[in-house]
């Protein structure tokens, strides 16, 4: 079971990385969050796959630069 739940969380960071890709490496983190659960977010930026950019209008998700 535990390998199942496993599974899933990587398919849905897997699906959050693609999205970020297609629409040019950021998104408005309040859009994604709609579409993502916080933990799949934050282990992406555990893992330093993302980051956050303060744009002083609001936050982006982007794919990091050394990723």
């Amino acid at each position: 079971m535990a390998k199942e739940a496993n599974k899933s969380f990587d398919h849905r960071a897997n699906h959050l990385l693609r999205s970020l890709q297609l629409c040019g490496g950021c998104v408005p983190l309040h859009r994604l969050q709609l579409q993502f659960s916080d933990s799949v977010i934050q282990t992406l930026l555990d893992r330093e796959i993302v980051q956050i950019q303060n744009t002083g209008c609001g936050f982006l998700l982007e794919i990091a630069e050394d990723f």
